[in-house]
C-alpha cells in the first residue's frame, strides 16, 4: 500500500510556544485584519475617545470594564483563587474611586457581582467534586445557623420596614456566605501563605497613604470628598486635628485595619520564616502602628497589647515572653508619659475611658436602650438602626438612635436571642482557633491558624466600643481569617495521612 503524503496541507505546530505564535499570527492575519473587524474597532475607539472627553475619568474607568469584564467574570467564576484575590483587592481599593470625584461609580454593585460570581463559582465546582465533608465541623455550623437567624428577621413582627431588610440582608448574609466559599475553595497553605502577603501589601499601602495625609495633605480628590460634606468634616475634626481614613471609608476602617495587619505580622514573626523576614515583619508592625494614631480612633488602640496578652498565653515561651514584656514596657510609657502632641494624647484616653466623653455618651445612650432590648427578644428588626432605618422608617423609635458599637446593633435589631448566636459564633470561633493551634502538627500551619485567631479575638474586642466588621475589608478579613481556622486543620490532617499512607 502506497502512503501519499499531501505536502501542501498545513501542518500543525508542535509545542506550546509554536502554538501561541500560530494562534496569534491566525488572529492578526485573519480576524483583526478583516475590513468590517477594523471598521468595529475605530468605531469603538472613536466612541471611547468621546466619552471620555465627555464624562471624564469615569468613562474611562467604564471602558476598561467594558473590554476586560467578560475575561474577568470568566476567570473569577472557573479560578476561584483568582477570584477570592480580585475579590480582597477590590475590597480594600474599593473607596479610592469615590474619592477620586467619581460618585457615580457603582461600588457596592462591584463588590455585590464579584461574590456572587464566586457564589455561581462554587456551585459549578460542586457539580463536580461534591465535597460536603469540609463543612462538618462545628464553626461552619454556627456560622450557617447565623445566617439562617438573619434570615429569619424578615418574619419579625417589630421589623418596621422589609426594605430594611431588604438592604440590610444584601450587605450582611452575601458576605457571610463568602465563609463557605473560603472554606471550600482554600486547599493547600501555599495559598494562604499568598493571601497573607497580598494583605500585607495592601496594608503597606494603606499605612503609607495614611501618613502622606498626615504630614503631607490629602490628594485635591480627597480634599473634595472630605471638605464637600460639612457633617463629615464636624465628625473628623477633633481637637484641632483632622483624623485620617487613608484608602479606607473612614478612620475607623483606617485603624481597625492597620491593627489587623499589625497583628498578622507580629504572628508570623514567631513562625518558621528566615531571620531577615522576621525583621521585615517587625518594621511593618512599627509602621502599621505608626499610622493607626493618625486615624483618632480610640476603639482601635488596645487591640495590639491584648493580641500580644492572647499570643503570650497561646505560645508561651521565652521569645514570646520578651517581646511581649518589652512591648508591654512601651505601651506603658506611651500609655504615661507626658506629651503636647495630639495624636499620643487621644491615644491615651483609649486606656482611660471615664475621661472619654464619647465613651460616656454612649453608656448612657445604651443604658436608654437597655428595657427595649430585654422586652424585645428578637429585636426590632434588621436595618432598623442606622441609615436604613433613617432612610425606610425616619419615624420608628429605632431610627435616630445611634448604636456606636457592632454588638449594640445586634442586641437592638437581632434582640436577645441574636446577641446570643452571635457569642456563641465568637465564642466557637475562639474555640476552635485555640483548640486547634494545639492539635496541628505543621509549624507553618499552626502559625497561620495561630495569626487567624489572634484577629478573630481583637475584631471581637473592637466591635464593642465601634462596629468593626461591618465595613469592607474588615468585613471580608473577619470571615476570611474564621475559615482558615478550620482550613489549616483540615491540610494537616491530610498532611498527616498522605505521610502515614506513603509509609
Amino acid at each position: 500500500m502506497d502512503i501519499v503524503i499531501n505536502i501542501d496541507a498545513p501542518q500543525k505546530p508542535s509545542g506550546l510556544k509554536n502554538r501561541l505564535k500560530h494562534l496569534w499570527k491566525n488572529i492578526l492575519l485573519h480576524k483583526l485584519a478583516q475590513p468590517a473587524t477594523l471598521i468595529f474597532l475605530l468605531a469603538v475607539s472613536l466612541l471611547s475617545g468621546f466619552l471620555i472627553y465627555k464624562l471624564g475619568i469615569l468613562a474611562a474607568v467604564l471602558v476598561i470594564l467594558a473590554m476586560a469584564g467578560p475575561p474577568l467574570v470568566y476567570a473569577v467564576v472557573m479560578y476561584p483563587k483568582f477570584g477570592i484575590i480580585v475579590l480582597f483587592v477590590a475590597a480594600y481599593l474599593l473607596f479610592i474611586p469615590m474619592k477620586m470625584d467619581m460618585h457615580g461609580f457603582p461600588l457596592g454593585t462591584v463588590m455585590d457581582g464579584l461574590e456572587y460570581l464566586l457564589i455561581l463559582g462554587f456551585f459549578i465546582q460542586q457539580k463536580k467534586d461534591r465535597a460536603w465533608s469540609l463543612f462538618k465541623d462545628k464553626l461552619t455550623l454556627v456560622v450557617l445557623l447565623w445566617i439562617c437567624y438573619n434570615f429569619l428577621e424578615v418574619l419579625n413582627p417589630e421589623s418596621v420596614s422589609f426594605l430594611a431588610w431588604i438592604f440590610t440582608i444584601r450587605t450582611t448574609a452575601v458576605i457571610i456566605l463568602m465563609y463557605f466559599v473560603f472554606v471550600y475553595q482554600i486547599r493547600d497553605a501555599a495559598y494562604i501563605k499568598l493571601l497573607f502577603k497580598i494583605w500585607i501589601v495592601l496594608a503597606t499601602i494603606g499605612a503609607l497613604n495614611g501618613i502622606k495625609q498626615e504630614y503631607f495633605g490629602y490628594f485635591s480628590s480627597e480634599s473634595n470628598y472630605l471638605y464637600g460634606d460639612p457633617v463629615k468634616v464636624g465628625l473628623l475634626f477633633i481637637d484641632h486635628h483632622m483624623r485620617k481614613f487613608s484608602i479606607f471609608s473612614d478612620p475607623v476602617a483606617f485603624a481597625y485595619n492597620m491593627s489587623a495587619a499589625s497583628v498578622l505580622c507580629i504572628a508570623l514573626m514567631f513562625g518558621p520564616i528566615k531571620l531577615y523576614k522576621k525583621y521585615i515583619l517587625f518594621g511593618l508592625t512599627l509602621l502599621f502602628m505608626f499610622s493607626m494614631l493618625f486615624s483618632g480612633t480610640r476603639g482601635a488602640y488596645p487591640l495590639v497589647p491584648a493580641a500580644m496578652g492572647l499570643l503570650a498565653l497561646l505560645n508561651f515561651n521565652k521569645k514570646v515572653l520578651t517581646f511581649v514584656l518589652i512591648a508591654t514596657g512601651v505601651f506603658v510609657v506611651l500609655i504615661f508619659m507626658p506629651t503636647s502632641n495630639s495624636n499620643i494624647a487621644r491615644f491615651q484616653t483609649a486606656f482611660k475611658p471615664s475621661d472619654d466623653p464619647s465613651f460616656n455618651v454612649r453608656k448612657i445612650n445604651q443604658a436608654r436602650i437597655r428595657p427595649y432590648i430585654q422586652d424585645h427578644p428578637f429585636g426590632g428588626g434588621l436595618g432598623s438602626t442606622g441609615s436604613w432605618g433613617q432612610r425606610f422608617a425616619p419615624n420608628s423609635p429605632l431610627a435616630n438612635f445611634p448604636p456606636d458599637s457592632g454588638y449594640v446593633r445586634v442586641a437592638v435589631e437581632l434582640g436577645t436571642v441574636g446577641i446570643l448566636l452571635l457569642c456563641i459564633v465568637v465564642f466557637t470561633a475562639l474555640y476552635c482557633g485555640i483548640n486547634n493551634y494545639y492539635l496541628i502538627r505543621d509549624p507553618a500551619l499552626k502559625n497561620y491558624c495561630l495569626a487567624a485567631t489572634l484577629i478573630v479575638f481583637i475584631y471581637n474586642i473592637g466591635n464593642y466600643p465601634q462596629e468593626a466588621i461591618v465595613q469592607f475589608p474588615s468585613n471580608l478579613i473577619f470571615f476570611l481569617v474564621m475559615a482558615i481556622i478550620p482550613i489549616c486543620y483540615r491540610i494537616d490532617r491530610q498532611m498527616l495521612k498522605e505521610a502515614a499512607d506513603g509509609e
